[in-house]
């Protein structure tokens, strides 16, 4: 379910299709990218809207754990590449709920 999930979130964020990208998450999702967080789909498109042209991420999923029925917390390592300056690596939590992101937080180490 996880892989199914980021892999639709990974191919909206490369193709820099920010409706498609908060289409991935529930409608009242906590979001935390590297600006002040956002609540919702529309939140989540602005951010994504942002982001400059020809960002893509690639992503290692390094934990899970199933919560309760639907709902699944993940992990990930990700990095995020872009095309005029150095790659960004972050971890990534998240908690799926149903095939639907409920809750990205970012964290950058180091």
């Amino acid at each position: 379910m996880i892989k199914t999930v980021m892999d639709r979130w990974k191919d909206a964020v490369d193709a820099h299709d920010p409706e498609q990208v908060a289409a991935n998450f529930t409608e009242d999702a906590i979001f935390q990218g590297f600006k002040p967080y956002g609540v919702g789909r529309e939140a989540i498109a602005a951010y994504y809207d942002s982001q400059p042209l020809g960002l893509k991420a690639d992503y290692k999923i390094l934990e899970t754990r199933e919560l309760a029925g639907d709902l699944v917390l993940a992990h990930l390592d990700v990095d995020f590449s872009f095309v005029d300056r150095p790659a960004i690596n972050v971890h990534l939590s998240v908690l799926v709920q149903g095939d639907l992101i409920a809750h990205y937080q970012v964290s950058r180490l180091g």
